[in-house]
Parts: structure tokens; C-alpha cells; sequence
């Protein structure tokens, strides 16, 4: 029995030491991932922690797997090691004493990284820049830029602090406007096997279309260009966390000639910034 506590005891403290540890400073990405899972999953259970600190964390949970990905661990093994860590939860007596030394130094480092009001969050080469400022105008909250042609392309998620919504936005220089949008992406619940830098074989793929398109406000364009800003269903969002960060979607603009215009985008820590925005305005 002494040595079974003990193990517990020293597996709860690596979890207290791993909270607030910058995931790039651990080189075991995948134990950073499964120490984080084990709190949340004890959070869930026995109510450890006030809400801005809970989603603070799960969006810390989400940076450590796309670390551990991207260090070349198998999405098969990190569903894995959730499923232990929440097995562990479940053992675990919600008034053990080092979960309760684990909840004072989670407070203590979540609760002010819960303050900040951006962040960028890793995309290959370009990233997804997080905004948690409380406007009263459109403005991207969540978003990565880049191009199709000589046109500027953004995506992610646009709105007003409280009522953002999946959008890309096109400002097509010197063409006729098209008229319809799509996102093409892996499908991730056809198997777990990433394509990183690209787009899987179509059998692999899913499309998801747009519901229509309004002018773009101004803050979601450059000052004084003009653009559309295309919509999408809430759900695509949870299609994008599912892919691994390595991998790549491309947003597609459909002409009446039958051209299409491609603006291709990093997947990267997306799931992170779409939990990060759950901590709501600042």
C-alpha cells in the first residue's frame, strides 16, 4: 500500500510541476499532454477550479497535444494516455491532499495567464492570433492570414467579442466576385493518419460550404479595401481541432466559369485559440 501511494503521490506532483510550464520547455510534449488531461479530468469531476482558470487550461491542454504531435507522437497514443488520465480522475478522491496541492498551484499560475487578453498561437509559418478585447465593433477574434493570388485572405473567427462567427474574408483585386465558398479538409473520423503539408486523396476529404456572404465590416479588412466575408457552420470548427497541427485546409472561392481561387491555411493550434476565446472578453 506505501508504495502505491507514494506513486500516486509522486505522479500528482509531476502534474502540479507541468501546469504552468511553457509546453515547448518539456521535451515529453505527450506527459505535459497527460498530466494536463488528468486535471481537467479531476476538474470535471470534482469542481477543482472557477471557470476562467478551467478554460485557461483546456486551451493549455490543447497547446500540449499540438506539441506532442508535432514532436511525432500518434494521435492513437495520445487518445490513449487521455483515456488513462481520465481513468486516474475517476480513482482519485476529490479530497486527496496533493490534488488539493495541485488545485493552489494551478490557481495560482492559470488564474493570471487566464488574464491575458492575446496570444498567438503556433500555425507553421503564419499562426493564429487570438483577441479577448471586449469592442463593441466586428473584429477578428481568432484568425490566420494569407493569400489567393495577389488577393488578401483571412480566416477564423470574426464578429464582436460575444457573437463571433466562423468566417473567411476575401478581397479580390481586379476579378469578377465568386459566388459560392467551401472549406476542404481531412476528414479526421475517417481514421487518425495525419497528412501533414497538405491535403489527403479526396476519398479522405470533407467539404464543408458556405452559407452565404455579406459585405465585410471594416475592421476585418484592410483600411480602405473593401471585401466579402463568407460564413460557416459552428460545426466546422470542431472538424479543424480533430486535424492534426502539421496538416493543412484550404478555403476555395467558386467562380460561374468554373475557376476556383485556393487560399490555403496551417491547421496548427486552433483548437488552443477556440478554447482560449472561451475564457470570453477581457
Amino acid at each position: 500500500m506505501r508504495i502505491g501511494r507514494n506513486a500516486r503521490r509522486a505522479s500528482l506532483i509531476a502534474a502540479m510541476m507541468t501546469m504552468a510550464a511553457p509546453v515547448h520547455a518539456w521535451a515529453d510534449a505527450a506527459s505535459t499532454y497527460y498530466e494536463r488531461s488528468f486535471v481537467l479530468a479531476a476538474n470535471q469531476r470534482c469542481g477543482l477550479f472557477a471557470r476562467p482558470v478551467a478554460a485557461a487550461l483546456d486551451a493549455a491542454t490543447w497547446q500540449a497535444r499540438g506539441a506532442a504531435l508535432r514532436g511525432g507522437v500518434g494521435e492513437v497514443e495520445l487518445a490513449a494516455r487521455a483515456a488513462r488520465a481520465r481513468s486516474r480522475a475517476a480513482a482519485t478522491p476529490c479530497g486527496h491532499a496533493d490534488l488539493a496541492t495541485v488545485k493552489s498551484r494551478v490557481d495560482h499560475a492559470f488564474m493570471g495567464w487566464s488574464r491575458l487578453a492575446r496570444m498567438t498561437f503556433d500555425a507553421g509559418s503564419a499562426g493564429w492570433a487570438a483577441d479577448r478585447y471586449a469592442f463593441t465593433r466586428p473584429g477578428w477574434r481568432l484568425v490566420q492570414a494569407t493569400r489567393t493570388g495577389a488577393s488578401p485572405v483571412r480566416f477564423g473567427y470574426a464578429g464582436e467579442s460575444a457573437a463571433a462567427d466562423l468566417s473567411a474574408v476575401v478581397s479580390f483585386v481586379g476579378r469578377p466576385r465568386p459566388y459560392a465558398a467551401r472549406v476542404v479538409l481531412r476528414d479526421a473520423r475517417l481514421g487518425s493518419r495525419p497528412w501533414p503539408g497538405g491535403l489527403p486523396p479526396e476519398s479522405q476529404r470533407m467539404t464543408v460550404w458556405s452559407s452565404g456572404f455579406v459585405s465585410a465590416a471594416p475592421g476585418l479588412v484592410a483600411p480602405k479595401a473593401e471585401g466579402e466575408a463568407w460564413a460557416f457552420p459552428a460545426d466546422l470548427a470542431d472538424a479543424l481541432a480533430r486535424l492534426d497541427p502539421r496538416e493543412r485546409f484550404t478555403v476555395e472561392f467558386v467562380f460561374r466559369d468554373d475557376s476556383v481561387a485556393t487560399a490555403t491555411f496551417e491547421a496548427g493550434d486552433f483548437a488552443a485559440g477556440r478554447a482560449f476565446l472561451a475564457l470570453g472578453p477581457v
